[in-house]
């Protein structure tokens, strides 16, 4: 209990926690102080990249790719990373990351183009980087009909078997459909029930947090069933719709094939495992949890130090997962750690 609360103010005070105060099943894989990390991804090799949203002016780097040891460096390099507000909006610079993705070798990586939540300055879009070269392959700028002035583009995944990408608003309740084939985009399941956030508040540490709903965030794609799983952050309810009445069906067969899958924790990201296993945050809790393919709800990790798990990425016998801190940073996110962590699997899930 005596550590728990010494890791509890240290975490309040902003000081980093040592690996040796950490419970034993975590392990810390790199830090960053006074810059609010978000999205993670491991990719090819292990290779590890995070990114920051930028949410307040003092961001110094979008995106970043962490090295042996936990030293990080920008990627692809810093004059991508250079962009501050007021500065003109380009395609060689990113301006708002949400979010980091590996797939097939590719880092995607999805630039809200709303920085400071003050609306999109242009077209929200992902650019795609040969992990090969470290260079920009591609640009794939979201269709003005997918989009809304107030949009905030959140997660995404990529579906490499049927070309596309599904990515969540979480500003204008709704899913977002690029189809890789046809370089365009459409918006899904717009201000649908499973798309909205079901309160506008969290409880977390006994105290409110939030004062506006967050619709549609984290999403997890189940190769399985072909199924899109997804959840607002202010809520309690998981769903899943079909990707393939995504892909090609009717608003109607979108809206038909959409299933209430559970009541759970309220969560940021979510990634499921090879086995099935469906891993999300317990944000109220400060937890990690995981659904079974069986819908049976247990909990892998219940600590302080854990804090806002906002997004997992899977290697090996790993589940990699940042803490945002968002419930702490407030007006004083600059003075305050942020740690990316590492935890095994449960019962030696191995995922390649």
């Amino acid at each position: 209990m005596k550590s728990i609360l010494m890791n509890a103010v240290a975490l309040l005070a902003g000081v980093a926690v040592t690996q040796a105060q950490l419970p034993k099943q975590l392990e810390l894989v790199a830090e960053f102080k006074g810059q609010q990390v978000t999205g993670i991804t491991v990719g090819d090799r292990g290779r590890i990249f995070v990114n920051f949203p930028r949410w307040r002016n003092s961001v110094e780097n979008s995106v970043m790719e962490v090295k042996s040891g936990g030293a990080a460096r920008p990627y692809p390099d810093s004059a991508w990373n250079s962009w501050k507000p007021g500065q003109p909006v380009g395609d060689s610079v990113f301006v708002a990351v949400q979010s980091v993705l590996e797939s097939a070798g590719k880092l995607y990586v999805l630039d809200t183009r709303n920085p400071l939540w003050g609306g999109v300055v242009n077209s929200p879009r992902i650019f795609v980087f040969d992990l090969r070269t470290n260079k920009l392959s591609d640009i794939l700028v979201l269709s003005e009909a997918s989009y809304k002035p107030n949009s905030y583009t959140n997660d995404l995944y990529v579906d490499e078997k049927s070309k596309a990408i599904y990515i969540t608003d979480s500003n204008e309740p709704g899913l977002i459909v690029y189809d890789l084939k046809k370089r365009n985009s459409y918006r899904s399941l717009n201000g649908h029930a499973s798309t909205t956030a079901e309160a506008d508040h969290l409880m977390i540490d006994g105290v409110k947090w939030g004062t506006k709903p967050v619709h549609a965030d984290g999403i997890a794609f189940d190769p399985k069933t072909e199924r899109l799983y997804y959840h607002a952050l202010t809520g309690h309810t998981l769903y899943s719709v079909s990707t393939a009445a995504l892909r090609n069906g009717t608003d109607d067969d979108v809206a038909g094939s959409v299933r209430t899958v559970a009541t759970t924790p309220a969560p940021d990201g979510m990634i499921f495992d090879f086995r099935g296993y469906l891993y999300m945050a317990d944000l109220e809790k400060h937890a990690i949890v995981y659904r079974t393919p069986k819908g049976e709800m247990k909990t892998l990790i219940e600590d302080v130090n854990v804090g806002w798990a906002d997004s997992f990425s899977i290697d090996g016998y790993y589940l990699y997962f940042t803490n945002s801190r968002i419930h702490e940073a407030k007006n004083g996110a600059e003075a305050l750690t942020y740690p990316v962590y590492k935890i095994k699997l449960p019962m030696g899930v191995y995922t390649h």
